[in-house]
């Protein structure tokens, strides 16, 4: 029984020849050890042998399955071989020719400016802060101090969805968000993202805008850290030569509050000065509703407009184009780090 089987095998190999194509190698396979193959059906006989001859039946019909398998294999391989070798010659490639030139996409000047500020208070061991789009009242305006009939709310002509809920109008309820999750504990973190407000879109305003806001809350914070904080800032964003200067103003969610301008040299030499953020000392009421005991706590809060920033670092003319999507525009920050 076992010269049969062999012979099964000796025919495959006679079969073989360079001749054949990938079809007729299929269609041997089928042949031997397809479901009504030569091989297969050798399979049937294992009944009628004795209990003790059919182990070894079996290894003899399983190794003549492998050696089948292995002589179409092989052969399926030399015909891919040469095919792929002649489809080579076909396809030459001439090494000298210049590549594409793929067109390279660039960062947006907002995002530029985003990255290098959370670069930057990163590596002061800030956290980077994240918040809803459409927020609450209660975050947007009720924890910075402003309750409903303050009358700083008409300050932020706003978005409203509905009597509770309304585009942010600043990244502050970030902070308020955060201020109640940190459960009193000491925070550093920094809130950038978009804001909203009903402002006219002209070359200085626009309805949808960027801020990043930082808010810092621990124990013996003093407005001295709020200017050395600042003066970092701006010297990081504008340049090392740069220096601030602090006005008195009024926000409710600080007190006391300050803006904030940074000087310049203009055309004739002069130094001169321009407002570019808002900041103070964080209210006590603002503490209180965030879960700190302001007697024991105290922090700082500071605002900048993103747009800004790129405007005054890019000398951009036009708010405008931030958003427009004008690749005459965007292509002009390629390389911009």
């Amino acid at each position: 029984m076992k010269e049969k089987i062999d012979s099964i095998v000796t025919s495959l190999n006679d079969k073989i020849h360079p001749d054949l194509t990938l079809n007729d190698l299929e269609a041997l396979r089928v042949e031997y050890l397809g479901k009504n193959g030569i091989l297969t059906s050798q399979m049937s006989l294992i009944r009628t042998l004795p209990n003790e001859e059919k182990p070894k039946f079996g290894q003899w019909i399983n190794d003549a399955k492998l050696s089948i398998e292995h002589v179409i294999t092989e052969q399926k391989n030399i015909l891919l071989t040469k095919a792929m070798n002649e489809q080579l010659k076909k396809e030459t490639l001439d090494v000298t020719m210049p590549g594409l030139n793929f067109k390279k996409g660039s960062l947006h000047p907002l995002t530029l400016v985003t990255q290098d500020l959370e670069d930057y208070f990163i590596g002061l061991g800030y956290k980077v802060a994240e918040g809803p789009e459409l927020e609450l009242d209660k975050y947007n305006f009720e924890m910075m101090n402003l309750a409903s009939d303050h009358p700083a709310r008409e300050m932020h002509d706003s978005f409203y969805v509905t009597q509770n809920t309304l585009l942010r109008t600043h990244t502050s309820p970030i902070q308020a968000r955060y201020m109640e999750k940190s459960k009193g504990q000491p925070i550093a973190i920094i809130a950038p993202g978009k804001t909203y407000r009903r402002d006219p879109d002209d070359r200085t305003h626009s309805h949808q805008f960027m801020q990043c806001e930082g808010l810092v809350i621990d124990k013996n914070v003093t407005f001295a850290h709020l200017k050395e904080t600042l003066l970092g800032m701006a010297r990081h964003i504008f340049g090392e030569e740069r220096t601030i200067r602090l006005r008195p103003s009024y926000f409710p969610f600080t007190e006391p509050s300050v803006e904030v301008d940074v000087s310049y040299v203009d055309s004739d030499g002069k130094t001169e000065w321009i407002e570019v953020l808002g900041a103070g000392m964080v209210h006590p009421n603002v503490l209180t509703m965030g879960g700190y005991d302001p007697k024991v706590y105290r922090g700082f809060a500071f605002g900048i407009g993103l747009e800004r920033i790129a405007i005054l670092k890019y000398k951009i003319d036009d708010i405008r184009q931030f958003y427009t999507n004008d690749l005459r525009f965007l292509n002009q920050f390629k390389g911009v780090l």
